[in-house]
């Protein structure tokens, strides 16, 4: 749609108009544009009214969570209440994925792309453009795509809530199991954990960093690397609930108490970390909202429209349960025996 705006002399949103059989464009233009599109090879789609199409594009690297089924249900809700289907996909970071993925969109009537913390080829974001498929992004990879607008969450002031919730119980020496750092939400997150630490006149002791991927099992490897440590910490914050749920497994299994040994914190609110032994306390990011405001912005596009904000940030909230409490055991984070 850029490069025929760019030949035809007009917007974007002109030509989506054109394509969408919106009446506000002069015949002149119309005919300019329409011997572009067909120039092109453009397919018109046809589907939900003031759409084009009867489908969106919901684009994951990895489906495996429950993170990912918040989304999933937000995006679902909304697209079906526009009279739009929703065709969900995993690339896994692989190159043939993607390009399969692509051929399939071809193929079908989708409407728009809502890409979740994914990275598309720059050639296959160009044949998006090309097709005049709008696109979305929740949670980008790395650095913002071009000319897509962004969905996310206030990652950063999540962190640094989470942290000082830690040093106002009295924490001094606080762990961080982190996410994948290619992703501007964990880098975000850890760059809150760290400006609480500063803000409160605490040293930021990079042992107390492990690695993670937002899996169990690396919250399981990362809770337990941090306990052995010589002076571990008295409480730890985890970049996302399951990585919490795993660090505290790691906990229960070398007989620690949460939280009377050790406070744990996490991201994202799943469903279910309420009912955790004890409730987890964590940062609610609101993954079903920013579902919904992806296919809002997606139907925005689609209709020509330009969206209230190219970059939205949800708020997120800290939410207080049972797996946070003042030190217990002040520089030990050990319970009697263990080892």
């Amino acid at each position: 749609m850029t490069d025929i705006a760019r030949e035809a002399g007009v917007s974007v949103p002109t030509v989506s108009r054109v394509v969408n059989g919106r009446s506000d464009v002069s015949p002149a233009t119309r005919a300019r544009v329409e011997r572009l599109l067909r120039a092109h090879g453009y397919r018109r789609r046809t589907g939900a009214p003031g759409t084009g199409a009867a489908l969106v594009d919901l684009v994951f690297n990895d489906i495996a969570s429950p993170w990912a089924v918040e989304i999933i249900r937000g995006v679902e809700e909304t697209a079906r209440a526009a009279g739009l289907g929703t065709v969900v996909s995993a690339l896994h970071g692989r190159s043939g994925d993607a390009r399969q993925w692509m051929r399939n969109l071809r193929a079908r009537a989708s409407g728009g792309v809502i890409l979740v913390t994914s990275v598309l080829e720059p050639v296959l974001h160009d044949e998006l453009r090309r097709l005049g498929v709008p696109l979305v992004v929740v949670d980008p990879a790395g650095s913002p795509v071009l000319d897509a607008p962004t969905v996310g969450a206030t990652n950063w002031a999540g962190g640094l809530a989470a942290t000082e919730h830690l040093i106002g119980l009295g924490h001094r020496r606080i762990g961080f199991v982190a996410g994948p750092p290619r992703l501007l939400c964990s880098r975000a997150r850890l760059d809150g954990y760290r400006a609480a630490l500063e803000g409160a006149g605490l040293a930021v002791d990079d042992a107390l960093v492990v690695p993670g991927d937002f899996s169990h099992a690396s919250g399981f490897a990362g809770g337990g690397a941090l306990v052995e440590l010589d002076d571990p910490p008295t409480a730890l914050f985890a970049a996302s609930d399951q990585m919490a749920l795993g660090a505290m497994e790691a906990l229960r299994r070398r007989g620690l108490r949460v939280p009377e040994d050790m406070s744990v914190v996490g991201f994202d609110d799943l469903p279910g970390v309420r009912w955790s032994a004890p409730p987890l306390t964590t940062v609610r990011q609101p993954l079903a909202e920013m579902g919904r405001t992806a296919v809002r912005t997606v139907l925005r596009l689609a209709r020509g429209e330009e969206p209230d904000a190219r970059r939205v940030e949800l708020a997120t909230e800290l939410l207080v349960r049972a797996s946070t409490a003042a030190p217990g055991r002040a520089g030990t984070g050990r319970a009697p025996g263990a080892r």
